[in-house]
């Protein structure tokens, strides 16, 4: 892994490496290798279904288990985290999503509304809840970074993405909203990545999934950006290059985000090929 050092010196905290598939891992790798230091953290079922512990072992990181639905377990997460680190934050992903009602294959139009409720508490909720701490432990260093990742059914219909495209929608949101108080009082940016389907553990429990991932590829013209492009991303949104982007949702799809049609799907909705 080639390394420009654009991290040197800058400490951080990566939510949601579950195993080696998901795009938080690969940031968390690449923001080692660039340089920082970094604590890694996930919810403490993670310890059992998991193998952050493993990455954590590897990168010579700290392991901080915290429920993002818990004030006091995020609270003494951060303050652990500065701990360690040996002072503020320059940097923060959130990588958490989960969904109970997709998990049961509930229908959008016959939800569980507990569910719903747990649902956003954990996917979005939790980007506020995570900013508000930070926030009132005066975490995070002037020109911090803090990401969200998201996905363009919070702005589009994808069926199958059921109420986490409400959640998505909830976390861009609180981006732009919290993005503002931290600019102007911290000169902390605040941001969401609205990233390709990627076949991470949690994106491949959407029904359709394998549906979604090809349609994206046939009309992105750069096809569907992997989670390792994905990573290359937030580092450079990490870094010092982009101090003055904030309140920003943006799309790193390979260019499907403003694509009408393409080429490709014209062709198999041809006439011919319809009539084959």
């Amino acid at each position: 892994m080639n390394s420009h050092k654009l991290l040197e010196g800058k400490k951080g905290i990566i939510f949601g490496a579950l195993n080696d598939a998901s795009i938080a891992w690969k940031v968390a790798e690449l923001c080692h290798a660039e340089g920082a230091q970094i604590v890694l953290t996930n919810a403490p079922v993670a310890a059992r279904v998991g193998q952050t512990a493993e990455l954590a072992e590897k990168l010579g990181a700290p392991l901080i288990y915290a429920d993002v639905t818990k004030m006091e377990d995020l609270e003494n997460l951060i303050q652990e985290s500065t701990n360690a680190l040996g002072g503020k934050l320059d940097f923060v992903l959130h990588s958490v999503g989960m969904s109970l009602n997709v998990r049961k294959k509930n229908p959008y139009t016959d939800l569980n509304y507990e569910y719903m409720h747990t649902s956003f508490d954990i996917s979005a909720m939790s980007f506020h809840r995570l900013m508000q701490s930070l926030w009132k432990l005066d975490a995070m260093n002037e020109w911090g970074s803090i990401l969200g990742l998201s996905y363009i059914a919070a702005q589009r219909v994808f069926p199958d993405y059921s109420e986490m495209a409400d959640a998505k929608s909830l976390l861009e949101s609180f981006a732009r909203s919290f993005g503002y108080h931290f600019g102007k009082a911290k000169k902390v940016r605040v941001n969401t990545i609205s990233q390709s389907p990627t076949k991470t553990t949690a994106g491949s429990g959407v029904g359709g999934f394998d549906a979604f991932f090809n349609y994206a590829d046939k009309m992105s013209p750069l096809g569907n950006a992997n989670g390792e492009d994905c990573a290359n991303y937030c580092v450079s949104l990490f870094s010092d290059y982009t101090r003055m982007v904030t309140m920003q949702n943006l799309f790193h799809d390979g260019g499907f985000s403003f694509t009408g049609i393409s080429s490709d799907l014209m062709e198999s909705f041809s006439d011919e090929a319809m009539n084959k």
